[in-house]
């Protein structure tokens, strides 16, 4: 009888400095290397504007949009470093933006079938800009600040022009899409 694919031996196939390919059992998935994690930061000021960025995705060929994120612990300085503390550092390099609060809004999964890569959740309150944001060097990013009510169709501009849109943005058309909208 065949072990079942959850209690087969987990192979590393291939590593690298940020990505891993494991296999068990039929199952073949990719994971961070190192534990790196990950933030996303869900940004909406008080005017009910959503803070987006747009870079460009290499496994995508093309711009994508997505909430601001950044990676916890890819740095050997900062291996260490809380989800929070991230998250306020990847909004004020990626945005220009600087949060008064930050909110741990819990772990979720991106792609549970192929990637085991989870992401902290973080809701940023109480908005000050501060800079141009745009990233750190060689990042490229463009800040969106878009009125919620004007996120469809933005999105579809976006769409027609290219651009990749993250899973991440049914957070923001939840509502929309529950109701048929």
């Amino acid at each position: 009888m065949a072990v079942p694919d959850h209690d087969a031996p987990e192979e590393v196939m291939w590593q690298g400095r940020f990505v891993t390919a494991k296999k068990r059992g039929r199952w073949e998935y990719v994971s961070r290397s190192r534990g790196i994690r990950a933030a996303v930061i869900l940004a909406i000021d008080e005017k009910d504007h959503v803070l987006l960025v747009e870079q460009y995705r290499v496994p995508l060929g093309r711009s994508c949009i997505e909430l601001p994120a950044g990676l916890i612990g890819d740095d050997d300085d900062v291996a260490d470093e809380e989800p929070l503390a991230a998250a306020g550092r990847e909004l004020e390099e990626e945005t220009g933006f600087r949060a008064a609060t930050l909110e741990n809004m819990g772990c979720f999964y991106s792609s549970p079938g192929m990637v085991s890569e989870s992401f902290t959740l973080v809701r940023a309150r109480g908005l000050t800009k501060i800079g141009d944001g745009g990233g750190v060097d060689g990042e490229n990013i463009t800040v969106h600040r878009v009125p919620r009510t004007e996120l469809p169709r933005f999105l579809d501009e976006k769409r027609k022009a290219g651009c990749g849109v993250d899973v991440r943005m049914l957070l923001l058309l939840g509502q929309g899409i529950i109701e048929g909208e």
